[in-house]
């Protein structure tokens, strides 16, 4: 089986995560796509089971004569984000695409000028959703492709060290690696599948805290307010004006920083805000934190003490620090990308993965492409030449390590 066709296969199960449900997983569905999974990789002949936390782990022995090698693993998730509709996707082909504009059957337009990749992808069978859905590419292709490339090394009984492989739940969430089991998975290093296009190695993100902010005001008549009332929305705004501008996503690019205001909510007598922080440099990432707190310090100063309550709690780091010492990693990545005719880029990740988690759980795990785009929106798209260069990847990746041992 094609790995496109696992991937249309997949994609029918609605798997989208729920940052609200507060339970694990953040949706049962997710135990549907799990099963399937198993009972594929039983198929296979792989040993694979999921647990109550719907993490999927399997373990495949190495080829008689290779099990001095490291144990290697492939991690992806099984989750699509919630930002969209993920029910009833309708996959569309458009083969020998032209690397034009792209009309969906719902009237919508995908333009090249707002989309400039699309040219690269002329000639290649394209696969998007009607446009009323995500594709679900994300992740869904990362695992399509693992599934595939297994399943190339143990019908073709190719050489191989030991491999294991996890599909974890609940990462467009952010807690794909909350229960995940180090230990058990038990790999020396693994690579996550849950990159953008084929080619890409991802091993630099950002480092990552949540800031949380409650103001409590003091609310009068506005009749009798004069020297008396603190509105605690002014109070807000104040306080997201002490910013700089220049540090918000939208003005920054690259290994730039931000301070972003993802949500916000009160009246006059209370207000929460809520940022998330981000530099890829840890020294800036401190002081990033630091000025967050002078901020709300300095309102406090001015209003009074508890004016303003300020919780900073970090989410995750940037995984280089862990690579640092496994660059074996990225030359092996790189090696097996240029064996599919590909030239291996190095992107730095605007953003997180559970690989980054992971890294810091003692797992060192850089990031792989998938061949995909536009992720989490209903332009999301994929090609299929792209997923099978993905699994081609992963495969050279297999071997390479089965013919380099890596101490």
């Amino acid at each position: 089986m094609k790995a496109y066709e696992r991937f249309i296969k997949y994609i029918s199960i609605n798997t989208q995560s729920d940052e609200n449900s507060g339970t694990h997983p953040s949706t049962s569905a997710q135990f549907e796509l799990a099963k399937v999974l198993v009972d594929e990789l039983h198929d296979m002949g792989v040993d694979a089971s999921v647990d109550d936390k719907c993490y999927v782990m399997a373990h495949l022995p190495a080829t008689p004569g290779y099990e001095d090698r490291p144990t290697l693993g492939f991690i992806s998730h099984m989750d699509s984000a919630p930002a969209y509709s993920g029910e009833g996707i309708k996959p569309v082909f458009c083969e020998n695409y032209d690397g034009g504009d792209v009309t969906y059957p719902c009237g919508k337009v995908m333009k090249v000028a707002d989309f400039p990749f699309l040219k690269d992808l002329a000639g290649e069978t394209l696969i998007t959703s009607d446009g009323t859905t995500l594709l679900a590419a994300d992740d869904k292709a990362g695992v399509a492709e693992i599934m595939t490339a297994i399943s190339v090394i143990t019908e073709e009984n190719r050489a191989h060290g030991p491999i294991a492989i996890a599909f974890t739940p609940d990462e467009e969430i952010g807690e794909g690696a909350d229960n995940f089991d180090v230990k058990a998975f038990g790999a020396d290093f693994a690579y996550t599948v849950d990159g953008g296009d084929v080619g890409q190695i991802e091993y630099e993100n950002f480092n990552a805290a949540d800031a949380k902010i409650e103001i409590t005001g003091v609310s009068v008549h506005p009749g009798s307010a004069k020297d008396v009332m603190i509105n605690a929305l002014n109070v807000a705004h104040e306080l997201h004006g002490m910013l700089p501008e220049e540090k918000r996503p939208e003005h920054t690019e690259g290994y730039e920083g931000f301070f972003h205001l993802v949500g916000m909510s009160g009246d006059c007598s209370r207000a929460k805000l809520h940022y998330i922080i981000r530099d890829h440099d840890r020294q800036k990432f401190e002081e990033m934190k630091s000025f967050m707190k002078h901020c709300a310090d300095s309102i406090n100063e001015r209003y009074g003490n508890g004016t303003v309550v300020l919780t900073l709690s970090d989410s995750y780091y940037n995984m280089k620090e862990r690579i640092a010492d496994h660059m074996h990693l990225i030359r092996t990545a790189e090696k097996a990308i240029e064996a599919v005719g590909l030239k291996s880029t190095a992107i730095p990740i605007r953003g997180g993965t559970d690989g980054a988690r992971l890294s810091y759980m003692g797992l060192p795990c850089p990031n792989l492409g998938t061949g995909g785009f536009n992720f989490h929106g209903p332009f999301e798209c994929i090609t299929v030449e792209r997923m099978d260069r993905a699994c081609g990847v992963i495969v050279n990746i297999i071997e390479e390590y089965a013919e380099n041992v890596i101490q």
